[in-house]
């Protein structure tokens, strides 16, 4: 499954260490941040559940950038 969520983040460096950070979550297949759109595109793991995974992908991207946002 692939979903697309709004972020919130200030640099290019900055979405590309969340999308980084975000890769390393159980669950997450592969995840892209595009600093340009302010989005992030996850494609899931089978069987993985987006309600349960998008809460860890945040505190996982908030570990690296605080201050950065996503709306799921």
């Amino acid at each position: 499954m692939k979903k697309t969520y709004e972020i919130e983040v200030d640099c290019a460096a900055c979405a590309q260490k969340m999308e980084d950070a975000a890769n390393k979550v159980a669950g997450v297949g592969t995840a892209t941040v595009s600093f340009m759109t302010q989005k992030m595109k996850v494609e899931f793991a089978e069987k993985a559940d987006p309600a349960a995974v998008m809460p860890e992908v945040l505190k996982a991207c908030k570990a690296v950038e605080s201050d950065c946002e996503i709306k799921f």
